[in-house]
């Protein structure tokens, strides 16, 4: 340990109350909850409760995160749900980092839903890290202090003269060691001062964080523990299937239940009217039977007829069409407008006009939408891979007229969600289903359904102006989004753009005008919302206006950077220019920018800030004739400290390998309504041959930490279309690359 980090914890040690010298005024709100374990041991309590600042110390509630036994197990709690991302691993390394916990004997457990206790758990925004990062490493520290002072107690010495490594504590002067499990059940008893007194390790000091730490539940999922969503079995459960109209809003007329209830193995077959909420439940028929495969044979004898008087019937080349002719005048509502761009663009050396577009997309998780559900005595147990338990959990008790206090949500862990998964209408299904029939139901969605009922990417059309003064800079910058609305007022989610949004703030004359076009089709989050659409226009268009120019494309961008500085002062999750031209050229760097290439070959340039990250990439492309082979991409990010370099690593990586998928050959068509696109045959996923080498490169920074299972998503579309164009003169302003006659090898 250093010596500033030695001279803290001895400054703290000096004031923590042991059981002969209580703490005085010490607020149940302010302090850390600490307890016998049962068996003996310690539990530590710790945790913001939803809404709280973690810098209101006065806004702390209890809530178990960790738990030492006497037999020196420790066993670590992760609060949010486990959804590939890595997050049940990230937050028992915090946790084991400050504790000073040997990581070989931790066990790293989900937590049960209960935002009471832990405040807000959900996976979605890269913001798990974010939010919890000094939470949990508070917790951490305090369990390491606890145990130093008890250790101490024990030996009769100072407390000052102790340290700690791999879960024991250590006397300096004698090389004495007691196991954190020696002390736990004596440490428990000790009170506990405020957590922001507590101090911390800086990073010079970690032996964990930083490091490639294979995941927690990595042997189990690889020996096929069960331990999804889809996995769960329960006793005497039965299995339905949820019949909706394939157009939003659509209602039963009529059915043939009777032919279906006749069905082997089908126990029931009824109708749900639902609340007419798409985002609870919406009119359906039910089939329950003795297995899943009975239920969907029972399926396809179904038979009905829909009144669709208020379905949705959106067309999406009607769309395309509207987007189109409203691309020829500004927006109707105006964003932001700073200096004149249409004189700069008028007046400018260079200027261009483009017009691109982005389709709606399913999240298609590879675990198609599941619940199990028992509706007994009152109350309701569901056990799902939602994102999003606590919303879940209201939503349930909301349809079915219950107290929060009756519903009890089990997190399973999630085999894919993207966004999807933050809304819990399949939820709300299963429990409907179980209070119906009064049976324990598991109900489980086919990939026709999850293609059919998803909450689609909304598609996006840009219509772009640029201006290039006669010294090479950008000097004019308009931007008019075409998206859509659901309520006529606001656009619907990941449908809007920002005034903050990359360039405009970093040019003299902007305007960016919005224009909402009405839609039924129901849309959400999908992976880096906003972002995965705007960087494709807006990243590709800066590309054009360099080469028009003349400039080099590296050159270009880090000159709209300028000087370093916050976008938004004071604003810690804001662009910072001197970070994004840092990635900027750490990619260019990596990849070999300005190398000679054949002439087949290209490198594209792309960047994005979003979700408090900033995201550089290189795509190294191979073009013969209108066939695209990626031969590398290069990733560099800036955000800030790494927790685990294997998971952020792999999120890089699935991101950008997520991004091709969608930009090569992914798009919804819409037609009455109905999206047309069943399966991955009419969706098609990436395959491995066509996956490129994705290199990772990671800024060292000392900013608040930040995640990334989004933000390395938008730059990958421009940085490959923008290769594209380099090595064979193609521009691609419409995705997906199928669109314009462009297919991956």
């Amino acid at each position: 340990m250093s010596a500033h980090y030695t001279d803290t914890l001895a400054a703290f040690l000096d004031e923590l109350p042991s059981p002969e010298k209580p703490a005085t005024d010490l607020s149940r709100r302010t302090f850390l909850q600490a307890s016998a374990a049962v068996g003996g041991g310690l539990m530590l309590s710790f945790a913001l409760p939803r809404g709280a600042s973690a810098n209101n110390a006065d806004a702390f509630a209890p809530n178990a995160y960790l738990r030492i036994g006497t037999d020196n197990k420790i066993t670590l709690v992760s609060k949010n749900p486990e959804i590939g991302q890595g997050i049940k691993t990230a937050f028992g390394m915090i946790l084991a980092e400050e504790l000073d916990a040997d990581w070989s004997t931790v066990t790293v457990e989900q937590a049960a839903t209960d935002e009471a206790t832990y405040g807000s758990q959900f996976a979605g925004g890269s913001m798990s890290v974010r939010l919890n990062w000094d939470t949990l490493r508070r917790a951490g520290a305090t369990g390491r202090v606890l145990l130093v002072a008890a250790a101490a107690d024990r030996w009769g010495v100072d407390a000052n003269s102790c340290n700690t490594e791999s879960s024991f504590v250590v006397h300096t002067d004698s090389g004495r060691k007691l196991a954190y499990g020696d002390v736990a059940a004596l440490a428990a008893t000790f009170p506990i001062p405020a957590p922001e007194s507590v101090p911390l390790k800086q990073p010079d000091q970690y032996h964990l964080l930083g490091e490639r730490i294979t995941g927690v539940d990595n042997h189990a999922l690889v020996t096929g523990q069960p331990l999804f969503g889809i996995d769960k079995a329960i006793d005497n459960a039965r299995y339905a299937t949820y019949v909706k109209c394939p157009a939003t809003g659509g209602r039963i007329k009529t059915a043939n239940l009777d032919a279906v209830k006749a069905v082997d193995g089908v126990i029931d077959a009824f109708v749900l009217e639902g609340n007419n909420n798409v985002q609870q439940l919406m009119p359906g028929i039910a089939i329950v039977a003795d297995s899943t495969w009975s239920a969907i044979k029972a399926r396809r004898a179904l038979e009905v007829e829909w009144d669709e008087t208020d379905a949705c019937c959106d067309d999406s080349e009607s769309f395309e069409r509207e987007a189109q002719a409203l691309s020829q005048r500004h927006g109707d509502t105006e964003i932001v407008r700073r200096g004149n761009s249409q004189r700069a663009i008028a007046n400018a050396a260079v200027r261009l006009e483009a017009f691109y577009s982005y389709p709606f997309l399913s999240h298609a998780p590879l675990e198609p939408q599941n619940c199990t559900a028992w509706y007994r005595d009152g109350q309701i147990e569901l056990w799902a891979p939602t994102q999003t338990p606590g919303r879940g959990l209201s939503n349930v008790a909301e349809l079915l007229g219950l107290d929060e206090s009756q519903v009890t949500i089990h997190q399973t862990r999630i085999g894919g969600g993207f966004g999807r998964r933050l809304i819990n209408d399949w939820m709300c299904e299963a429990a409907a289903i179980s209070k119906h029939s009064g049976l324990p139901i598991k109900l489980q969605w086919t990939r026709e359904d999850d293609m059919a009922h998803d909450f689609y990417r909304v598609a996006g059309f840009h219509s772009l102006k640029g201006a290039v003064d006669s010294a090479g800079k950008l000097s004019g910058w308009e931007d008019h989004l075409i998206s859509f609305s659901s309520d006529g007022d606001r656009p619907v989610s990941g449908g809007g753009i920002r005034a903050t949004e990359f360039p405009a703030p970093l040019v003299d004359n902007t305007r960016i005008t919005q224009t909402l076009m009405p839609l039924k089709v129901p849309t959400g989050p999908w992976r880096a919302p906003g972002s995965n659409g705007i960087a494709f226009a807006v990243q590709s268009f800066i590309q054009e206006l360099a080469t028009a120019a003349n400039r080099d494309h590296l050159e270009f961008l880090l000159e709209i950077m300028g000087e370093p500085r916050w976008l938004e002062s004071g604003n810690a999750g804001a662009l910072h220019t001197g970070r994004a031209a840092g990635v900027i050229r750490h990619a260019a760097q990596a990849a070999g920018w300005g190398r000679e290439l054949p002439a087949n070959k290209g490198l594209g340039l792309a960047f994005h800030f979003s979700h408090a990250g900033h995201i550089a990439e290189v795509a190294e492309v191979t073009v013969n004739e209108k066939t695209v082979t990626i031969d590398r991409v290069t990733v560099a990010a800036d955000v800030g400290p790494i927790v685990n370099l294997s998971g952020a690593e792999s999120q890089c990586q699935g991101a950008v390998i997520d991004g091709i998928s969608a930009m090569a050959g992914q798009k919804l068509n819409v037609s009455k309504g109905r999206i047309q696109e069943a399966n991955f045959h009419q969706y098609p996923m990436l395959r491995m041959p066509q996956a490129p080498q994705v290199d990772v490169h990671f800024i060292d920074s000392d900013y608040p930490p930040s995640g990334l299972g989004e933000p390395a998503l938008p730059p990958v579309a421009p940085a490959v279309c923008n290769a594209i164009f380099a090595a064979s003169g193609i521009r691609i302003r419409e995705l997906p690359l199928l669109s314009s006659g462009v297919r991956l090898a």
